[in-house]
């Protein structure tokens, strides 16, 4: 009987972690301007080191939220002040295996370090209006926050 309890108890605790991380993800999404974005934890193995999440913009912050992480905070963020678009390209064959196919994949430079992101084509066009849309007087010539190059 008392193995019967524990298999009850096991199961109990794993629902209830499954719906906290589902309802997180519905917190997040509720508080509007949230994207699907994949962000590369590593670069140690080629193709490697991605982690799904979600991601909102908040005035000049980009908030990156992983998707099984029980933190309620973001793992990283993104400031819009500084950050530039390096380049652009599609997953290779092993970031096929963890990335769909129509995503695109985007090396941002900022001020901490350079950064690979990923994202859907049609939230890639959201994502570049907001880098372009810095406040009035934020942008000089020297500090431009958006450059594009397609290699």
């Amino acid at each position: 009987m008392r193995i019967v309890e524990g298999i009850g108890i096991g199961v109990l605790i794993l629902l209830a972690a499954l719906a906290l991380l589902f309802l997180r993800r519905v917190v997040i999404a509720r508080q509007g301007g949230t994207i699907e974005l994949g962000v590369r934890l590593s670069t140690m193995v080629p193709g490697r080191g991605w982690s799904a999440g979600l991601a909102r913009f908040a005035g000049d912050d980009l908030r990156w939220y992983r998707i099984f992480s029980f933190w309620p905070g973001p793992r990283r963020v993104l400031s819009r002040r500084g950050l530039s678009v390096d380049r652009r390209r599609s997953p290779d064959a092993a970031e096929l295996l963890v990335l769909p196919p129509d995503w695109v994949i985007v090396r941002c430079v900022s001020r901490q370090s350079p950064v690979e992101i990923a994202m859907a084509e049609r939230a890639l066009t959201g994502f570049l209006s907001w880098v372009e849309a810095a406040p009035p007087g934020e942008s000089t010539p020297e500090t431009r926050p958006y450059r594009y190059r397609t290699n």
